[in-house]
């Protein structure tokens, strides 16, 4: 010490310095490694044993509360972590970002290799992995594990955090083979995995993982469960604002829809009333259609139901194919085909026609209602026609009546009178006519009226129903022409032979009745002859017709070419004249005619050695063949316009 100065300063002793150097090392926040360091120095700066041992002692103090320090800066960053965590998530609104940032945070938070995160699926009875952080395996991010199934499953059956330090070797859990291969792909060794819980509810799972073995602290899995609870809000937050959010999408596009659909009924509604006010003041299917065109903005032909074109606005010819036809009455709805829309017009299943709409490749829901509406507009219009058409019919049905009855059937029968009710309804009765009688079978008779009556009015006559026949009056000046023609477009119609005899030209209405009669002859002749489907009148029947037109006594000539026949036949019930026919119609062989009676040849060969004995020995001679040929026709046709049946029918 210098002399004239003096301190009071005690110099420290070794324990005393050593643990004043270890408060100053843990205020200062020093490492660990330094404060164990200090017992070494002890030793080295010469301090007796009992000395050293003092110092390990306050040295392991120190190294507790530094543990102690250090565990609550820990826990204090990763307060302050999860606090910034939840204020993330908060700020957060879409589901997948939501859970992105859960498990960014997660990976933070543990420092561990991979962080992922699985949801239940409530429907499917598993787990499976929905957001990765760090993970490299395809096969690892589409894992789904069963209830009970892995460390994963686990957790998500029994809502209990688990960890394992090395989860391929850990026996605790339920290993699968899918699971396990997934893991091993990704590579990871410790797992810990806690619930993510809402309420009582467990709705995932959220995991931290490392690709070496790791013995996760009760620290670590704390604050796992801790961010889990966090994100377990933030998604279920996440999820009922997307909901919301969806629930208002739907809502307001139901309500744009209602609104559309609303402005849709209003314009079909304004168009229906458009349409229906044409058809009630009597506008014409021309009118309707130009009005329906203007509305769609297209080009529109409707079609009767034989397909005949009714009106054509704004496009040319076109006709709907059945197909299509078929296909809009059976869904009672619009379709597209052949490049361009058909709707059948219906009143109820009864198919009135179409409407054809061109121009329009696309037809949204509102013009393809509108179109249908304008077909059911179309249906009253052509309802209306047909009632009209109906009332006329009737009408003209009634002069057809009185036309073919003849002055015979009333007293009052009056020629001038027929005239001018013709004119009333566009019938000059002046011109030449013709009348035609057509028959088909008896189903399809009503069809067959139905047709001639269409196909009259077009021609500018009559047509009806009489004596189970149809009979029209048109106005002709070849009646054979004629006769075949409505054989030939009637039966086409109908889709059935239609046979049709004609009688005519005639002028004056007193000679219609006759014509009639004519007419029916030549259809019973056509019958007799085996001709059924074909239209002929008198003159095209040959010698057969001019007999029928002239009126010839058939009866005494077929008396008097077969009268032998006929009576030996009647008295003794023998087939004689059945013989006959059958000869003649086979040609005159023996062996064709007995194989059309079934017999043998000899019973054909002594028939007619009996026709022989009873018409002379010269029957079979041409002249007199022709003759008793065409007196056994003459004999059915007259049996039959009996109603009878002829020998051998």
């Amino acid at each position: 010490m210098t002399a004239g100065r003096r301190t009071d300063a005690r110099t420290p002793s070794p324990t005393e310095a050593a643990a004043r150097r270890m408060l100053d090392l843990l205020a200062a926040g020093a490492p660990g490694e330094e404060l164990a360091a200090q017992p070494a120095r002890a030793r080295a700066d010469g301090a007796a044993p009992d000395e050293v041992a003092w110092i390990e002692e306050t040295c392991e103090a120190a190294l507790a509360v530094r543990r102690v320090l250090d565990q609550h800066r820990r826990r204090e960053a990763e307060l302050v972590a999860l606090y910034d965590t939840a204020g993330d998530l908060a700020g957060l609104r879409d589901l997948d970002a939501v859970l992105r940032a859960i498990v960014r945070r997660a990976r933070t938070l543990l420092g561990s290799d991979v962080a992922y995160l699985t949801l239940n699926d409530p429907a499917a009875q598993d787990t499976f992995i929905r957001v990765t952080e760090g993970s490299v395996s395809a096969a690892f991010q589409q894992l789904r594990l069963g209830m009970g199934e892995g460390l994963g499953g686990l957790v998500a059956q029994t809502a209990r955090p688990y960890a394992s330090t090395d989860y391929r070797s850990d026996r605790r859990f339920r290993h699968t083979g899918p699971i396990d291969d997934g893991v091993a792909e990704e590579g990871l060794r410790g797992i810990l995995g806690v619930p993510l819980r809402l309420g009582e509810e467990v709705i995932g799972v959220l995991f931290a993982a490392d690709r070496t073995p790791r013995d996760f602290t009760p620290d670590a899995i704390a604050l796992l469960a801790s961010l889990a609870d966090h994100a377990a809000v933030a998604i279920d937050s996440a999820r009922r604002l997307e909901a919301t959010q969806t629930a208002l999408t739907r809502l307001e596009a139901a309500n744009a829809t209602a609104r559309a659909h609303s402005e849709a009924l209003h314009q079909a509604s304004d168009a229906h009333d458009r349409l229906s006010k044409l058809v009630l003041r009597g506008a014409g299917t021309d009118e309707v259609a130009a009005e329906i065109a203007a509305l769609l903005g297209g080009g529109v032909a409707v079609h009767d139901t034989d397909g005949s074109e009714l009106a054509r606005v704004g496009t040319g010819p076109v006709t709907p194919s059945a197909a299509s036809l078929a296909a809009s009455h059976a869904e009672g709805r619009a379709v597209r085909a052949d490049g361009f829309w058909t709707c059948a017009v219906l009143a109820g299943a009864e198919r009135l026609g179409s409407i054809v709409l061109t121009g329009r490749d696309d037809l949204p829901e509102a013009d393809r209602r509108l179109f249908e509406r304008s077909a059911l507009v179309t249906a009253m219009l052509l309802l209306v026609r047909r009632s009209v058409a109906e009332a006329e019919d009737r009408v003209r049905g009634e002069l057809l009546d009185d036309l073919l009855a003849g002055a015979a059937a009333s007293a009052h029968w009056d020629p001038d009178s027929l005239t001018l009710r013709g004119r009333r309804l566009g019938v000059d009765l002046a011109r030449p006519h013709a009348v035609a009688v057509a028959d088909c079978e008896p189903a399809l008779r009503s069809q067959l009226v139905a047709e001639a009556t269409r196909v009259a009015r077009g021609l500018g006559g009559l047509a009806g129903m009489r004596q189970g026949r149809t009979v029209l009056l048109v106005p002709c000046d070849s009646p054979g022409v004629l006769a075949r023609d409505l054989a030939v477009g009637l039966a086409r119609s109908v889709g059935a032979p239609v046979t049709v005899g004609t009688g005519g030209p005639g002028t004056a209405p007193d000679r219609h009745a006759a014509l009639h009669a004519e007419a029916l002859r030549c259809l019973t002749a056509l019958h007799a002859l085996g001709r059924t489907g074909e239209g002929a009148d008198a003159a095209a029947l040959g010698f057969i017709g001019v007999l029928l037109g002239d009126r010839a006594d058939i009866a005494a000539y077929v008396d008097r070419v077969l009268g032998p026949v006929l009576a030996y036949d009647a008295e003794r019930g023998t087939e004689l004249v059945r013989t006959l026919h059958a000869y003649y119609d086979q040609g005159a062989s023996l062996a064709r005619a007995k194989d059309a009676l079934h017999v043998h040849v000899n019973t054909v060969v002594q028939r007619l050695d009996r026709v022989a004995r009873l018409l002379g020995p010269d029957w079979n001679t041409p002249d007199s063949a022709l003759e008793l040929h065409l007196a056994l026709r003459l004999h059915r046709l007259s049996r039959k316009n009996g109603g009878h049946g002829a020998d051998g029918d």
